[in-house]
């Protein structure tokens, strides 16, 4: 994986893009400190199913009761 710096992104954006789709990836740096990845993204290779998770999360039956006092104070912005 390459280094590249911040102007060098800037200045070679689209031919950096291109090597990016062709599969390669650059690691961008400031002032030779690494600060980010430039990387393909990975499609998925499953669409999402709704209610995958169904009957294997619980909701507990206060889930939605009032707080406490005094963490509803603190919310509000009030001193406890």
């Amino acid at each position: 994986m390459q280094t590249i710096n911040i102007h060098e992104t800037q200045t070679h954006l689209s031919r950096l893009l291109e090597l990016v789709i062709a599969g390669e990836e650059f690691i961008i740096a400031k002032a030779g400190h690494p600060v980010a990845r430039l990387a393909p993204l990975r499609a998925f290779n499953q669409p999402r199913q709704p209610g995958a998770l169904a009957g294997s999360l619980k909701i507990a039956d206060d889930f939605d009761a009032p707080l406490p006092e005094p963490i509803a104070s603190a919310f509000r912005g009030e001193q406890p």
